[in-house]
């Protein structure tokens, strides 16, 4: 791509070898954990679903007993492929003995190494091999049905019941939108279990469960043949629960996940341990399914100013890109967060809101990029709102930006309603329509206001990224560099969830998931 701000790729080779090495430190300490949620997981993967008589899920019926056990340093495979050579069970039956207090799975005999990775293989196997057929599946609609142009039109729908998001996201769907985003209930991230079944009881957003995803994703791909384009479906892929929401996906083909490095460390107290094991895995899920994850440094503006704390997203981004390659993810699923977050009150600030999007489509050019609206500074004058959200827009095709989160001329004063989403939709069509091409017809002034603002907020975040590389990230979390949010390496949701493999652990997914056909 021809940048149009002249920045320096020396700083900018600079500042990703430093995210890399940064990623490199990290993923030695992930490569030697494992936590409850990434075996819950496993064992999810392997075919075991259901809650018992008090509605815990299966497995976490079954994890638990192996962490009580003391197995988890062995893996959730380990012990389930032990008890199915020792029982002649497959695993689904096994985790049920387990709910019913007929079998102690760490207490049976122990079969060789070998044996129980022959009886496992064939099972993940299975799994991976239907999700690869729902990534073929979303490509034969793609083909057949086409899709929206980017900047895919993202919208959110947020009843709390999943049979009247259905409604909403239809008719989303039906007035222009190309991305349904079923926002989760309040407070659900830091639950370390997945609820069970069809939900209608959320506040301020609806149950993330595999009954739900089923739900929509039927209801979307009804839609999708009634309109014409394909509909893509996304949720959340966060919280203590991270891997087991990316299986839930892989197995009913959703196409989106908000899935970052650091966001549940930062604004949920989840420990930095777990959460870093737990996105690797949910990663490498994503990235074999197909799904596009969103990260999160919009929130470092909500919690910071936008135009001191810029460098943060910039840096941020880096580090997901690097975490998400690690984990298989090509830069094609990659939807990197940034926001339209500064005070409408500042002078030349949509000058510098272009500046930061028109970097960030410059360093990472094949990414499509997430970008999301203003919210801070929305008064619930629903007027003005329009106009900044209008404002927001034009950024976005000017910078060809790749999901465009809508705003909402309501922001600030109720969920949208569905004459609220169409506004916004009409909005976005309109200057996406009458613009489409405005960027390309542009170039900035050298060493102008646009030039030197990109220029200062990456050479800031090489800075930054190089501190990082010294300090390490554990000790940069610490301190509050991003968000201006501190959190301790031992504090947290979470930690007890942790711990150091074994000599003999293995996780077959993320060996076929790495190492198969995609």
């Amino acid at each position: 791509m021809e940048s149009k701000l002249n920045l320096d790729q020396k700083i900018v080779d600079s500042a990703r070898n430093a995210a890399k090495n940064i990623a490199d430190d990290v993923q030695k300490f992930i490569d030697l954990h494992t936590t409850t949620s990434t075996e819950r997981t496993v064992a999810r993967l392997l075919g075991i679903d259901g809650v018992d008589e008090i509605d815990r899920p299966l497995p976490n019926v079954i994890v638990d007993n192996i962490k009580e056990g003391g197995g988890l340093e062995r893996g959730a495979a380990f012990w389930i492929g032990n008890a199915m050579i020792q029982t002649g069970d497959d695993p689904q039956a096994i985790a049920e003995k387990i709910s019913r207090g007929e079998l102690d799975i760490t207490r049976l005999p122990v079969a060789s190494e070998e044996k129980i990775r022959d009886t496992i293989y064939p099972i993940a196997e299975k799994t991976v091999l239907k999700i690869k057929a729902n990534r073929e599946k979303r490509d034969e609609y793609i083909r057949t049905l086409g899709e929206g142009k980017q900047p895919y039109i993202y919208v959110i729908v947020a009843t709390g019941n999943i049979y009247e998001d259905i409604i909403q996201a239809q008719a989303a769907a039906k007035q222009g939108a190309d991305i349904i985003a079923v926002i989760r209930t309040t407070g659900q991230s830091l639950l370390d279990y997945v609820p069970y079944g069809a939900t209608t009881e959320g506040f301020g957003g609806t149950y993330a469960t595999q009954e739900n995803f089923r739900l929509m994703r039927k209801a979307l791909d009804e839609v999708g043949e009634e309109v014409g384009r394909y509909i893509r479906l996304c949720n959340y892929c966060s919280g203590l629960c991270m891997p087991e929401i990316a299986a839930m996906g892989a197995y009913e083909r959703l196409d989106v996940m908000l899935n970052d490095a650091l966001y549940g460390i930062l604004f949920r107290d989840i420990n930095m341990q777990r959460t870093l094991v737990d996105q690797y895995f949910s990663r490498v899920i994503n990235g074999y399914a197909g799904i596009i994850i969103n990260t999160g440094e919009d929130n470092y503006l909500t919690t910071d100013d936008a135009v001191e704390a810029a460098h943060t997203v910039l840096a941020s981004q880096f580090i997901n890109e690097q975490f998400a390659l690690k984990a298989g993810l090509p830069e094609e699923q990659m939807g990197l967060g940034h926001a339209f977050e500064m005070d409408p009150n500042l002078e030349n600030g949509f000058l510098y809101e272009l500046a930061q999007a028109q970097m960030a489509r410059e360093i990472f050019p094949n990414a499509p990029l997430k970008y999301m609206p203003p919210t801070k500074y929305m008064t619930g004058n629903i007027f003005k709102g329009h106009v900044q959200d209008a404002m927001f827009n034009m950024v976005s095709i000017m910078t060809h930006q790749g999901i465009q989160l809508l705003g909402m001329l309501t922001e600030a004063i109720h969920t949208p309603h569905i004459h609220d989403r169409f506004l916004a939709i009409e909005n976005a069509e309109y200057i996406f329509n009458n613009a489409r091409n405005l960027g390309d017809e542009i170039i900035f002034k050298e060493d102008g206001i646009i030039q030197n603002r990109a220029k200062e907020v990456l050479n800031n975040a090489e800075a930054l990224l190089k501190q990082i590389e010294r300090e390490g990230l554990f000790a940069t979390i610490e301190q509050g560099k991003f968000g201006g949010v501190k959190r301790a390496r031992d504090g947290g949701k979470g930690l007890d969830g942790v711990a150091k493999k074994d000599a003999g652990y293995f996780n077959p997914f993320i060996e076929l998931m790495l190492g198969g056909d995609r």
